[in-house]
């Protein structure tokens, strides 16, 4: 939760390849006080079966920009035989690997302000945004 001196984050994965919550992936997060100042790696989470992750670490006070860090490729390397066998169109030998291992968004914060930051995901290609 935010207070007047810090910013807070949460976010949330949907694999948009079969329109469902990502489960499981990783989550690390650091955070700057300052174009100039070095990252401090603040901890992370993993998203549960809602693709979400509840449990976030705090920011620091001063924090002014945020790198949120997910571990996509192990979800891909699990998931894909599912995914796979979910869709009746998908080819029996899919490849199971992730074309973008990771995915790492830097965003910019101010003190008091939540910053909910969804991505959607899929084994090519990825978007984020600002959420709610």
């Amino acid at each position: 939760m935010s207070t007047s001196t810090t910013a807070s984050v949460s976010t949330h994965i949907l694999d948009t390849s079969i329109g469902r919550p990502a489960e499981a992936v990783a989550v690390r997060v650091a955070a700057r006080a300052g174009h100039a100042a070095d990252w401090q790696a603040l901890g992370g989470s993993a998203t549960d079966a809602d693709g979400r992750c509840k449990d976030l670490p705090a920011l620091p006070e001063g924090t002014t920009h945020v790198r949120l860090d997910f571990a996509v490729e192990p979800y891909f390397e699990t998931t894909a035989k599912k995914q796979a066998d979910a869709q009746q169109d998908a080819p029996a030998n899919r490849d199971s690997g992730a074309f973008f291992p990771e995915v790492a968004i830097t965003f910019a914060v101010k003190p008091g302000e939540h910053y909910h930051v969804p991505l959607l995901l899929n084994p090519f290609g990825y978007s984020v945004y600002r959420g709610s």
